[in-house]
């Protein structure tokens, strides 16, 4: 279970993430939501343990930040993040040596589900294969929570396809936890088991996405353009 608890995160005069709180059950596929700029990304690199809060916890499985509690998360940035001199094979070795949990098995899977060539460049792949390439390397990890910062950003609707059904799959196989940002809610929308809406660092709405989609009978990108709109009066 991932914690948070009064988070606060500043830079210079803006505040990042103004006490946020909530709490991540086990199992469960999380979108947090909101538009750019409202804190999303670095709540997700405070989680793993990228960022240190200026205020507030964060707490995984009861533990605060350590390299046992890194280990327990695989994150996938939005920005890349692999030497472009690199071949996707250098980059899966690399994975292979500095992370025990890495599966060799999944890995293969995942070339073949994604339809990669291990010896591409990543300096010669489009956006969307180097998409699927940051996929592959933290899906391949078995961490316990997966945190997934704009994986569909700029890419296209075959490409969002293949990666939501590869998060579902590897989801419903390894039980992970996983927190999913994104401004492609119609993409998410039938994978979230919950939603957070973070807006100018504060969270606004939390819950489960059936029951607020029955309770408002709204989609939940009218729910949300709905919260946002509120927020700005």
């Amino acid at each position: 279970m991932i914690t948070v608890k009064d988070a606060v995160k500043s830079f210079g005069k803006k505040k990042a993430l103004d006490g946020v709180s909530f709490t991540a059950a086990d199992g469960q596929i999380i979108g947090l939501l909101g538009t750019n700029g409202a804190g999303k990304s670095t709540m997700l690199q405070s989680i793993a343990g990228l960022l240190q809060l200026d205020a507030g916890t964060i707490t995984l499985d009861g533990k605060t930040h350590s390299l046992s509690t890194r280990a327990m998360t695989a994150f996938l940035p939005d920005v890349d993040v692999w030497y472009s001199w690199m071949k996707l094979s250098d980059a899966m070795s690399y994975m292979r040596d500095i992370y025990w949990d890495w599966d060799d098995a999944k890995a293969r899977h995942l070339l073949e589900y994604f339809e990669l060539t291990k010896g591409t460049f990543i300096r010669d792949a489009s956006k969307g294969t180097r998409a699927k390439m940051k996929l592959l390397l933290a899906l391949s990890r078995q961490a316990r929570y997966l945190l997934l910062d704009e994986p569909f950003s700029g890419i296209d609707p075959f490409a969002r396809q293949q990666i939501a059904q590869a998060i579902v799959s590897d989801f419903l196989e390894e039980q992970q936890t996983i927190l999913i940002t994104t401004h492609e809610v119609s993409e998410v929308e039938v994978i979230l088991d919950e939603v957070l809406f973070i807006h100018e660092g504060k969270l606004l709405l939390t819950g489960n996405v059936e029951s607020l989609k029955q309770e408002k009978n709204k989609s939940l990108m009218d729910i949300l353009k709905e919260v946002y709109d509120i927020a700005r009066l």
